[in-house]
């Protein structure tokens, strides 16, 4: 079955897939609908994550890499709104070096210009 995950810095040599971390656990999210996947990537984006790219691919791979690697994994259903959790790790190994990851906070109105927040909105009302 084709199932569709995150990648951040896709093709590239510091290419990492998008996990949720529960306790020591690192879970891979594997999206049955594409609309979803992108719908969940562009909530990641408005907590300051760089863009994510959808990637379709099988789920059997995702499955022998979770393995491989000791992750969990969940598939979402098609129409299930999947939400990022509010923490984020602080650093990860995919991130280029001295690039930090947005801390747990939220950011104030002041460090977000109205132009950042209208492009936000318009991408999320599209994906609705």
């Amino acid at each position: 079955m084709r199932v569709f995950v995150l990648l951040f810095n896709a093709r590239t040599e510091n290419e990492g897939i998008h996990t949720i971390q529960l306790g020591e656990r690192n879970k891979v999210l594997m999206f049955e609908s594409e609309d979803d996947a992108t719908r969940f990537g562009v909530m990641l984006e408005a907590q300051d994550f760089p863009e994510p790219a959808v990637e379709a691919i099988d789920d059997e791979e995702i499955k022998e890499f979770c393995d491989s690697v000791d992750y969990d994994w969940e598939l979402v259903p098609a129409g299930a709104l999947a939400i990022p959790p509010e923490d984020n790790v602080a650093q990860t190994p995919w991130q280029a070096e001295g690039q930090s990851q947005p801390e747990s906070q939220p950011e104030s109105d002041s460090d977000v210009s109205q132009d950042e927040l209208d492009s936000m909105r318009r991408r999320l009302e599209g994906l609705l």
